[in-house]
């Protein structure tokens, strides 16, 4: 019995840790709340507990079954075959595959048909198990059992799949709810239920959703035998947050909102079960109509690759058709000349050599070239690309240097195909809290009646007075840093307040005590915080919907006012009595919560004290607090405005507190009006309430601000300085106010002392005089005049000077930049900077700013955020990089690769994209050099042929050359070569920037690879042709013929693609020996084993190795003095360069070759090649300080 009375009296405290919202915000009647209920948007009806019935029936609403496979058994042939198809390398292989089945072709038709099998099934089965995995995953989802009503008040288990609209379902604690649900009831008395919506927003705290009061009652299973509601709401839409709808039960209307939905794929907590009913199944349901693919992207590496494929196909049929037109003229000139081709027999030839019908016989010979030359197009290249970016990806995820162990999460790429954006990335756009900051809030200081409390020193402050070599300050006096008070700091999370004049009580003993003591009231009232006791030790632990609310509550508690209890009308404090001394619980009454969002910026809670007064407590930014205080509350607002101001220079974060007294008429019209808002059913709900809370949130009496310090993360100052000197230019995109944003670029090296500063605002007499009159025509016309005239004056500043310049601009005067007829002006003012950071940006800001610099500067971009509210600004960019920090997994859910810190940035693009863009340019140039070998030494035999069609090389020969003997070393290449060590990668960042110029792929080093390989193949084919043509080739004096030929040359032609990979590759690792070589060897093993079998099926290989080419020294002899000879021109082209003109990653070799790694001066020299000014970290610092001429000399040279 003890045990069931401790339980339940738990479970009553548990009742009342999170009643927030009280039945009265879901009361209220119907006058004209049904206005658009019926109409468009608000059209579904739902018949609850009769899902079966005729009327029901009629709605034919989509089931309940989900999929997010791509492909079902029937579609996926087909489907999966247009997918590939639709890449136009695949597409010419087909066509050619399909002539190798005519007389046209050249070759037999299984050998050409092979490799195309091989490639596209191989990439079919690889999307097939992905797809398969899909589907388990939906087998999985869909055959879930939940419990449904039956009928009689009797629930069984059903699975999700077969739920219909209106079913009455039972959810118990820890499940999932299976679809879109009304709430009806729960397991507490009131009717509410903790909700964790991880998989639909990331957010990892519990919400609160609360039933009707209507139907809290219902809560057993023998409740629902009679009952029947029916629900007119909004149709199904993608909106998580809002939803619009009424009940009618029981003859009376009742108006629902999102505070009455729970969402499929989010999860019961924390409470034993709910009953619910079915509003929105399968693809209706909200989860699923957010589920909408992330915005293709492709890497610039791989367009390019596209254009180089057109440019080969340009080439074959370039070479097609001139041998065609040649071998037109001469077949028309065999009988004049007589027969000059008499082997033909042209007198009795048919249409191929016929040269009374040479033109038809050109147009032929045009298709059967066309397939002939398809081998300079590289069949298994794309395949190739897409197995090293996944291993590449693997890489990526499993380095222990970007694990972070705090939260145990490693680095994750989200996806492989952007693996080589990463090594050319120009522009980081950053979003700043939780990003370079920690997004762990400490209360540090407050300013209540017009005084400064609170001697904490930020990372900010410290390092100003670094930058001025002055004294660290703290409230006028000076701060020893060695000493054991300046070192003590506080052992409680979200608290790092020191100031005895307030604590321990002594707060009763200042000269306005009466507003401390208010100031703390507010902050242990004002808030939507749920208290948790720890029963064992009775301490007070909360969850809050923002780091910043825990904050404030546990300063709160620490200085004497501390929040216990939440019920549903209440809010309990225990406080110190100043007649008594003692500790005294205070309850409010909670009449309403006025909540916070990005347009009001601010929140609200109306109380009634226990003297019977309507308080309003209120805290925000200060941009809308200031303006919404009463002529008599503003006694202390230039001490609060000048505190505030030096709060941000702090680099913290403020809020301002102020309250005001209603009276009973006053609130009461006030409630009438803000019931009827929230229980409006329409779209424009939330317009209704802002409307209605902008009437009360005035006239307000100023208590003080607050401050709050959120720590850059460790390490943000060296990647930046790391990341400059790689060239990479930063914009900081934040919602914070200007100060504190130009703080935090100091703290994190992005602003330095003596780097000019343009700054844009609309801050002028003029606009603030117009604002007062509230002329916003005039205003608009006056802002935009005024944001051109400052972006102009930047750009002539920034032209008539060689110094680092910074930008900075606010929110309001962006929204007139990113205007199309400033766009373009307000770019080239900002990529001319050294630094931009853009203030008091909304979300949709970032993803206009990030548009912009993609679009207009055409280079990669990359950015990287950790909230719902960066999402826009990481889909937009080339590249999004989420942090999985403390606002949930939005980000991540949205980003391409995910890290736990900042600070893994540098290695994730120093390290892991130089290497991977390395890789995958060499790979792709290397590529397309073994094809051009191997396809011009065709092109050249059958020239040598006279246009004949004559393939050099045997069916089987061409069929594997790409896929068995030269296609391994690639790939091995593409996942283990390093031209340098990590190591050397982060000591020499400028190596970064033969990325970002491209060097690696540009045209030029595309065409060389290629005429390299135009070289090899000319050289192959003379010097094979010479050498064995007319001599005798073996001891009996025979001649080679064209099998010896062919088998030679393609010897040759496989030891010089694998030996040029070899002198290609910087780092050798087992695995490439074994490829390289392995390579080599395969084709011999194959000359032995093919030539083996039945002459029908190895054709001109029969015996040929064994009979003709080993026997004879002339083979080997051959080999040797061709394969040597095709290396030359690279090994002499590398040494010239390397000698003369050498790459970044030429020289690092060099140092590291010849021991100057530890040489300073050395490598400073090898640093001041950078073509890109380091102008901004601590490294440009240290540069302008030592020698701040010189330094900006050899930046600029």
């Amino acid at each position: 019995m003890a045990q069931k009375e401790r339980i339940r009296l738990g479970k009553k405290k548990k009742l009342h840790f999170s009643k927030i919202y009280s039945f009265r915000c879901g009361r209220g009647g119907f006058k004209r709340d049904h206005s658009n209920i019926g109409g468009p948007g608000f059209s579904r009806v739902v018949y609850c507990n009769e899902p079966a019935g005729f009327d029901a029936s009629l709605m034919n609403y989509t089931g309940n079954y989900v999929r997010s496979s791509k492909y079902t058994i029937a579609s996926f042939l087909p489907k999966a075959l247009f997918e590939q198809f639709r890449r136009v390398a695949n597409f010419y292989f087909l066509v050619t595959g399909i002539l190798a089945f005519t007389p046209l072709s050249p070759y037999s038709a299984v050998s050409a048909i092979f490799p195309l099998i091989i490639v596209i099934g191989a990439t079919m089965v690889k999307e097939g198990i992905e797809d398969w995995h899909r589907q388990q995953q939906d087998m999985e989802v869909n055959n879930r059992k939940v419990k449904v009503h039956r009928g009689d008040g009797i629930f069984d288990n059903a699975e999700w799949k077969n739920l219909r609209v209106g079913d009455i379902v039972k959810v118990e604690k820890d499940e999932f709810f299976p679809a879109d649900l009304l709430l009806l009831s729960s397991s507490y008395d009131d009717a509410v239920c903790y909700v964790e919506t991880m998989n639909l927003d990331g957010e990892t705290n519990l919400k609160l959703k609360q039933a009707l009061e209507v139907t809290s009652s219902l809560n057993e299973g023998a409740d629902y035998k009679d009952f029947k509601a029916l629900v007119k709401c909004e149709d199904p839409n993608a909106n998580l947050y809002t939803f619009v709808g009424s009940m009618e039960f029981e003859e009376q209307q009742y108006p629902l909102s999102p505070q009455q939905l729970l969402l499929r794929d989010s999860k019961l907590r924390n409470t034993d079960y709910i009953y619910g009913a079915v509003i929105f199944t399968g693809q209706d349901t909200k989860v699923i109509q957010n589920s909408t693919d992330p915005p293709s992207k492709r890497s610039k590496i791989e367009k390019k690759m596209d254009k180089i494929i057109y440019f080969l196909f340009g080439v074959l049929f370039t070479m097609a058709f001139v041998g065609s037109i040649y071998f037109g003229i001469v077949t028309k000139e065999d009988l004049d000349d007589g027969h000059n081709r008499w082997y033909l027999k042209p007198q009795s030839a048919k249409i191929f050599f016929d040269p009374k019908r040479a033109p038809a016989a050109a147009v032929y010979h045009f298709l059967t070239a066309v397939m002939l030359y398809s081998y300079l197009i590289p069949i298994s290249l794309y395949v190739s690309i897409e197995v090293v970016k996944v291993l590449q990806s693997m890489f990526i995820n499993q380095d222990v240097h970007m694990y972070y162990e705090e939260t145990d999460k490693p680095a994750h790429a989200r996806t492989s195909n952007l693996n080589e954006e990463l090594g050319q990335v120009d522009t980081i756009l950053s979003d700043k809290t939780g990003t370079l900051t920690c997004n762990s809030m400490e209360f540090i200081k407050c300013s209540v009646a017009g005084t400064a409390y609170g001697c904490g020193v930020t990372e900010v402050e410290r390092a100003m007075a670094k930058r001025k070599e002055s004294p660290v300050m703290a409230n006028g006096r000076d701060v020893v840093e060695d000493s054991p008070k300046s070192a003590k700091k506080s052992s409680i999370k979200g608290y790092n307040f020191d100031d005895e004049r307030i604590m321990d009580g002594n707060w009763v003993n200042e000269p306005h005590a009466d507003v401390i003591q208010k100031f703390f009231r507010l902050l242990a009232v004002c808030h939507t915080a749920i208290p948790e006791i720890d029963e064992e030790i009775g301490k007070v632990s909360y969850e809050a919907e923002s780091p910043d609310e825990a904050a404030f509550v546990i300063a709160a508690r620490e200085l004497g006012f501390e929040f216990y209890r939440r019920t549903q009308t209440t809010v309990s404090v225990n406080e110190l009595d100043t007649s008594s001394g003692k500790k005294i619980e205070r309850v409010y009454k909670l009449l309403n919560v006025l909540e916070f969002n990005s347009t009001r910026k601010r929140m609200s809670v109306t109380v009634r004290n226990e003297e019977g007064n309507i308080l309003l407590l209120s805290k925000g930014a200060d941009s809308v607090m200031f303006e919404r205080l009463a002529k008599n509350g503003r006694e202390f607002e230039d001490e609060t405005r000048e505190h505030v101001n030096e709060y941000a220079d702090a680099g913290l974060r403020t809020l301002i507190l102020a309250y005001r007294i209603l009276s009973e008429e006053e609130y009461k019209v006030f409630n009438e009006k803000f019931l009827e808002a929230k229980n409006s059913v329409s779209a424009d709900r939330e317009a209704l309430i802002d409307e209605v809370t902008e009437s009360i949130e005035k006239d307000l009496i100023l208590l003080g601000a607050t401050a709050v310090e959120d720590k850059l993360q460790p390490g943000v100052p060296e990647c930046v300085d790391k990341l400059a000197q790689a060239g990479i230019k930063i914009w900081v995109l934040t919602g914070d106010k200007m100060e504190t944003a130009i703080n935090i670029g100091y703290a994190c090296s992005l602003l330095r002392q003596g780097m000019k500063q343009i700054m844009i605002n609309l801050e002028t007499p003029e606009i603030i005089a117009l604002e007062k009159e509230d002329n916003k025509n005039a205003i608009a016309k006056a802002s935009r005049q005024s944001v051109i005239r400052q972006i102009t004056e930047g750009k002539a500043q920034v032209t008539s000077s060689s110094e680092a310049f910074a930008l900075i601009i606010d929110g309001k005067s962006l929204a007139y930049a990113l205007k199309d007829d400033t766009k373009n002006l307000f770019l080239e003012l900002a990529i001319s900077c050294a630094s931009v950071i853009c203030c008091r940006s909304s979300p949709k800001q970032k993803g206009l700013v990030t548009r912009l610099v993609k679009d207009g500067t055409k280079k990669t971009t990359l950015a990287i955020g950790d909230g719902a509210n960066d999402v826009g600004m990481l889909q937009e960019a080339d590249i999004g990089i989420g942090i999985s920090g403390v606002e949930g997994m939005q980000a991540v859910m949205s980003s391409d690769v995910a890290i736990a810190q900042f600070r893994f940035l540098e290695r994730l693009l120093l390290v892991h994209g130089h290497w991977c863009y390395r890789r995958i340019s060499s790979m792709i140039c290397y590529f397309f050099y073994k094809n051009v070998t191997f396809g011009f030494t065709v092109f050249l035999y059958e020239a040598y042929a006279s246009f004949s069609a004559q393939p050099a090389y045997n069916d089987w020969f061409l069929t594997l050359y790409n896929i068995f003997f030269t296609s391994l070393p690639v790939i091995a290449l593409g996942v283990f070569d390093q031209d340098v060590s990590a190591r050397f990668c982060l000591k020499f960042p400028l190596l970064y920037q033969e990325g970002v110029q491209n060097v690696l792929f540009s045209w030029r080093r595309i065409i060389g690879w290629m005429l390299n390989g135009v070289c090899s193949a000319v050289i192959i084919f003379f010097f094979c042709t010479k050498a064995l043509d007319p001599q005798a080739f073996n001891k009996d004096g025979k001649v080679a013929g064209f099998q010896i030929l062919g088998a030679t040359m393609y010897t040759c032609v496989v030891w010089v693609v694998n030996c040029q990979m070899a002198l290609a590759i910087s780092y050798f690792t087992l695995i490439q020996h074994i490829f390289i070589w392995g390579g080599i060897a395969l084709w011999y093993l194959f000359l032995l084993v093919y030539g083996a079998m039945s002459p029908s099926f190895s054709t001109t290989a029969y015996k040929v190795f064994i009979e003709a080419l080993a026997p004879a020294p002339a083979f080997w002899i051959v080999t040797i003095f061709v394969v040597i000879p095709a290396l030359i021109p690279y090994f002499s082209y590398n040494a010239i360069q390397m000698r003369f003109f050498p790459t970044y990653h030429g020289m690092i070799q060099w140092i590291r070759h010849e021991g100057h790694s530890n040489d300073p001066e050395y490598c400073n020299m090898v640093r001041q090649r950078s073509i890109r000014p380091v102008t901004v970290g601590f490294t440009a610092r240290s540069m302008a300080r030592t020698n701040p001429l010189d330094g900006r000399k050899q930046n600029h040279r």
